[in-house]
């Protein structure tokens, strides 16, 4: 992908003064809130209630502007793709499925839109995190190459060409994975305490300890202790996740400082991540690496628990995998 550039963000005067005072800036404005306005339909939003358009996010409006008034590409970056639950109640395996190639065309058919309205384009890069805490979430490292190494192998496939990926390799190179782990901890983690605190006063980030709880609550199997036990211990790990979350986002902005910032985590209006839903789900917190697809008669493709799209559809396989089920 093109180089992200150095250049400060310069967003439209509007954006920052609420005052316009240029044609040009008007033009940008305009520019700028259409393409936020094609991001809107797919956003995952922790306030659902809220009739959401696209003045309510200056901050997304400006970063874009950046990009409109340079003449140059639109970046987005989602953390995000980290590898498969490690629970086979939840997915069909360890490797990339039609829910990832359905959110990644997903994903490349946006930036076609926007391209259509913005000459110079758009670009996801595609950070995957499994790497960062996957010792946490007690997934190996070898499957998490695998699933990120295939992930690339769809991408290129598929001719998916508005996306790229990115993952620990590309900054840390051969180091051994506990080496890399602990080298972007200690230089860009929260400390558990300032988490605790957050938990305590703020609502987005309790939402968010309590769906990562949940998810590794789901994901643990062969746990030899008592279900309160387990549970004291996914909570324990759960701050681990976050640090290691933040920790990524961190470093994501440090190597890509002027990059729009989209989210698989559901968010509210005004934050500094724009949350966006790759599939239809009834959970606001699934994805495609926690579930399976099921295709449904009326053409909609939905993410569920595997057990549950199993017991509704007859599994279909894609060049000798298990892909998604159809339903019955």
């Amino acid at each position: 992908m093109p180089p992200v550039g150095a250049a400060p963000l310069t967003p439209a005067a509007s954006f920052v003064t609420g005052i316009t005072s240029t044609p040009e800036q008007r033009s940008t404005e305009r520019l700028a809130a259409r393409i936020l306005g094609l991001l809107l339909p797919h956003r995952r939003a922790a306030d659902p209630e809220f009739d959401a358009r696209p003045e309510h996010f200056p901050f997304q409006l400006a970063q874009l502007a950046g990009y409109i008034d340079a003449g140059e590409p639109i970046v987005f970056t989602l953390p995000g793709f980290p590898c498969k639950s490690p629970n086979p109640a939840k997915v069909l395996g360890h490797l990339p499925d039609e829910g990832e190639r359905l959110s990644l065309t997903f994903l490349d058919e946006l930036c076609a839109r926007i391209g259509r309205i913005h000459p110079p384009g758009a670009r996801i890069l595609i950070c995957s995190d499994g790497h960062i805490f996957g010792d946490l979430i007690n997934v190996a490292d070898a499957h998490i190459d695998a699933y990120s190494d295939e992930l690339t192998a769809m991408i290129d496939r598929e001719g998916l060409r508005h996306l790229d990926t990115f993952d620990l390799r590309a900054v840390l190179g051969e180091l051994p994975y506990d080496e890399k782990r602990a080298r972007v901890h200690e230089r860009y983690a929260p400390s558990v305490e300032e988490l605790r605190e957050q938990v305590l006063t703020e609502q987005e980030t309790l939402q968010l300890y309590r769906g990562i709880t949940r998810f590794l609550t789901e994901d643990t199997t062969g746990f030899p202790g008592t279900r309160s036990a387990l549970q004291r211990e996914c909570r324990r790990r759960a701050y681990g996740v976050i640090q290691r979350s933040r920790a990524w986002g961190e470093l994501i902005g440090e190597q890509h400082p002027r990059a729009v910032r989209l989210s698989i985590h559901p968010q509210p209006v005004g934050a500094a991540k724009f949350g966006i839903r790759l599939l239809a789900a009834a959970d606001a917190w699934m994805t495609p690496w926690h579930s399976a697809v099921l295709h449904r008669p009326d053409g909609r493709w939905e993410l569920l628990r595997n057990e549950e799209a199993a017991r509704l559809g007859r599994l279909v396989e894609r060049d000798g995998r298990p892909s998604h089920y159809e339903s019955r």
